[in-house]
């Protein structure tokens, strides 16, 4: 009789180990208690998939603050890995001028329809709107949210693919943390979201406009160059999302949370000092508009500038290029990208088995990694998805389908 395997959530990772898994002959069922799929996946796409990126695998594997961890996986199962593999379903795809890479219609339902088919051909079978309730050791309590009604199933291995606790409309929601001990997992924090500060009403007619071409970092880290939009709440980007690991660190050790920027990086501080040299002639504003600060600049300079130091060129643009942004925190980890945080690597087994349960393991963003925007996030859930399917096989000792 052919082994039972039951995937709980049908997301990228989920998906993947059901891939693996369907290359046996056992049989897989597929939990999701959305009406269909990959719902954060098919968000993520609505502005153009970015499903990885083409920088050298080493530099890749740095991105992650759980590098060492992810690197066997993220090697195996890397950029050129996942084009062959989207190819295979047949989605072409490119390598924008950012490195990233992208499927040639850019949109991301057009490949989750073919992989969807290849797994139902394969045999996957598919169960929507059923949630799970709880798992003890092998055995799974399901509720069908069609007819409200629960019932225990055993298998003979589990693999968790549940996603973290962001975005929890789309299916995400961290009810799975009740599944575990406390001290297997590492608590959520928001990752890739908007920085709070508190702005005056003076910045209200610049909400929503960019900062072009900027610098960022905090305290001592490297600088990293993008565009940030000022918010009604304070700040948000990818390059603000970049920041995140090294605000949260200043967070844990309870120091106080500023990121700093250089609002003219392609000139020196003597340089701006001589533009912004007051004259008799021009305005304030129109001397500051000619020395590169915008409204967005001028109106962040403003805020945020002593205004005693406006008329000293040399005090102005040592502040302009070293601007400092108290924060008073993340936004609501409900409208992070990601999180941060998630079951512990010292609970797992290199398989990504759970230590205290060895008939579970577990996959995706559930897991205690964390990473920028940029492609990062989806292949490191391929590669834990795929990681934990082969595992599974391993513990099952089952062997694979005959081409």
């Amino acid at each position: 009789m052919a082994k039972r395997i039951a995937i709980i959530g049908a997301g990228p990772a989920g998906l993947m180990a059901a891939e693996v898994l369907s290359q046996y002959d056992v049989q897989v069922d597929v939990f999701e208690q959305k009406p269909s799929a990959a719902r954060k996946f098919l968000m993520a796409g609505k502005t153009g998939l970015n499903i990885s990126h083409a920088e050298p695998v080493e530099q890749f594997i740095g991105r992650y603050d759980q590098a060492e961890w992810l690197a066997p996986w993220i090697r195996k199962w890397d950029a050129t890995w996942i084009q062959a593999w989207m190819k295979g379903l047949g989605i072409e795809s490119y390598v924008g001028t950012s490195g990233r890479i992208f499927p040639i219609e850019m949109k991301a339902a057009p490949l989750l329809r073919a992989w969807l088919k290849r797994l139902v051909e394969s045999g996957v079978k598919f169960y929507y709107r059923h949630q799970c309730l709880s798992l003890k050791e092998h055995k799974l309590e399901i509720k069908s949210l069609l007819s409200d009604q629960a019932h225990s199933q055993s298998y003979d291995a589990i693999v968790l693919a549940c996603g973290a606790v962001s975005w929890s409309q789309l299916g995400s929601d961290g009810a799975w943390q009740n599944w575990l001990e406390a001290d297997e997992i590492e608590p959520f924090q928001a990752s890739n979201a908007g920085v709070e500060h508190e702005w005056s009403t003076y910045m209200q007619p610049v909400f929503g406009q960019p900062l072009k071409r900027i610098a960022a970092w905090v305290g001592d880290a490297e600088k990293s160059m993008g565009d940030i939009v000022i918010t009604h709440y304070g700040l948000e980007s990818g390059l603000v999302y970049k920041q995140g690991r090294a605000l949260r660190a200043q967070q844990k050790q309870l120091q106080p949370l500023v990121l700093t920027l250089d609002l003219l990086p392609d000139v020196t501080v003597q340089e701006l000092a001589v533009r912004l040299k007051p004259t008799k002639k021009q305005s304030l504003s129109n001397i500051w508009r000619k020395a590169g600060l915008d409204a967005a600049k001028a109106s962040l300079a403003r805020e945020l500038v002593a205004k005693d130091h406006w008329n000293h060129p040399e005090q102005l643009a040592q502040q302009v290029k070293q601007l400092q942004i108290p924060l008073t925190g993340f936004r609501p980890i409900e409208e992070a990208i990601s999180c941060a945080g998630g079951v512990r690597r010292e609970g797992l087994s290199s398989q990504l088995q759970l230590k205290s349960n060895p008939a579970v393991f577990l996959c995706g963003e559930m897991l205690d990694w964390d990473a920028p925007t940029g492609g990062y996030l989806l292949t490191a859930c391929f590669a834990t998805g795929r990681a934990a399917g082969e595992g599974v096989m391993q513990y099952l000792n089952v062997a694979k389908n005959s081409p």
